[in-house]
């Protein structure tokens, strides 16, 4: 009956319209994407941040047990950089106003304030947000990935015992999560949503995963895609990896489709032979959930967010707003935002502190287990779990 009411009220006229409005709408994002792409290809050189200069490092709690996690992440980066922050060489620096609450408010995924703030550091150490379904308001982490131009979002995933040692290098700033929220409807009967490849996005992110896997010592990058299917976008992707990977010939390049290496992840036959991974956005956010799951659960995954200039460091999970109502939030499990500290260290230079807390975190995790985590009352509180892994530091 609905159907019969919509089809009554359309007219060729209306159709016309709209199609109208839809092609300027498709236009304009074009145009916008034309630039970003030429903006890409003139971008200043890189950071380093071994030029002497103080390295800030903002942080930013976020929602749920953003807060929770956040402290004990926090309690870390203050022990293992208490001298440097002493010194003035490192300085950390609160942020506020990234909650849904403020976003809301103010109808901003990322508000104008919060953005400049974390423009004036370096580096950014983050809490999971939370993202509304349905709406206008779009994902923080989507923003402030576009904004900062962090285009490689890197994830490890380890489990030795099983012969998994996997890195994946997801593309982060194009495909569908681009200008996922900025698709058409037309009358509630036709929705079209944008994906976008360009060949300067490709050829960084594929050279990032290139030049990982030659100083690594690894010897297979298994390049992902749906090139069978999305023929213009993820046919250029595959094209791109595979005219960069020419530059490497030590290393193999093997193309695979998403759906299979979706398989492949689970599939203790072969999963072992894969160490690095090339992915368009959108499939390297499934598959890295995936293998998060393999390695013990997203709680247990760190994240990197990196681009020429600014970098972002994450937990791979969410909010878990279920895990608040329920009352559970103090015995959220911190590994993830640890593991990503442990990567933005690696980042700025600090390899003897990255390293040093890797190893605590190995024996709190894997050798001792004296304080367990299971993400409920049955387990250890976030914060027990901090104060045993502060302990190992200050043991070693």
């Amino acid at each position: 009956m609905i159907e019969e009411l919509k089809k009554e009220t359309r007219t060729p006229e209306a159709d016309e319209e709209k199609i109208c409005g839809a092609v300027k709408h498709f236009e304009a994002l074009l145009r916008e994407q034309l630039k970003r792409r030429d903006d890409m290809a003139s971008a200043r050189p890189p950071r380093n941040f071994r030029d002497g200069r103080p390295v800030t490092i903002g942080v930013i709690d976020g929602d749920g047990i953003g807060p929770i996690i956040m402290r004990e992440a926090e309690r870390v980066l203050r022990f293992l950089l208490r001298d440097e922050m002493n010194a003035g060489t490192v300085i950390l620096r609160r942020i506020e106003g990234l909650t849904l609450e403020n976003r809301t408010a103010k109808g901003q995924a990322v508000p104008d304030d919060v953005l400049a703030a974390v423009k004036a550091c370096d580096v950014l150490l983050k809490g999971p947000t939370t993202t509304p379904k349905g709406g206008t308001l779009e994902s923080a982490n989507v923003v402030l990935r576009r904004s900062l131009d962090l285009f490689a979002n890197v994830r490890p995933v380890v489990v030795p015992e099983e012969g998994v040692d996997w890195i994946f290098f997801r593309e982060n700033t194009e495909g569908e999560y681009a200008l996922g929220s900025r698709g058409i409807a037309f009358d509630d009967i036709l929705t079209a949503d944008f994906k976008v490849t360009t060949d300067t996005g490709t050829r960084r992110i594929a050279r990032a995963a290139f030049e990982y896997a030659r100083q690594n010592g690894k010897k297979n990058v298994a390049i992902v895609t749906k090139a069978n299917i999305l023929k213009k976008t993820d046919g250029m992707f595959s094209r791109i990896a595979h005219e960069v990977a020419s530059q490497y010939p030590e290393i193999e390049a093997e193309d695979w489709y998403v759906d299979i290496m979706a398989a492949n992840l689970v599939n203790p036959a072969v999963r072992s032979k894969f160490q690095v991974f090339l992915l368009p956005n959108l499939y390297g956010d499934i598959l890295t959930d995936e293998a998060a799951q393999i390695q013990g659960g997203v709680g247990t995954a760190g994240s990197s967010n990196t681009g020429d200039h600014y970098a972002m460091f994450e937990a791979i999970h969410g909010s878990a707003p279920r895990k608040i109502a329920a009352g559970e939030g103090a015995y959220a499990n911190p590994a993830s935002i640890l593991r990503a500290t442990e990567m933005l260290l690696r980042h700025i230079g600090r390899i003897a502190e990255a390293d040093h807390l890797n190893r605590a975190m190995n024996v709190c995790l894997e050798e001792e287990r004296r304080v367990v985590v299971t993400g409920h009352a049955d387990g250890a509180t976030c914060e027990a779990f901090g104060d045993y892994l502060l302990e190992k530091l200050a043991a070693e």
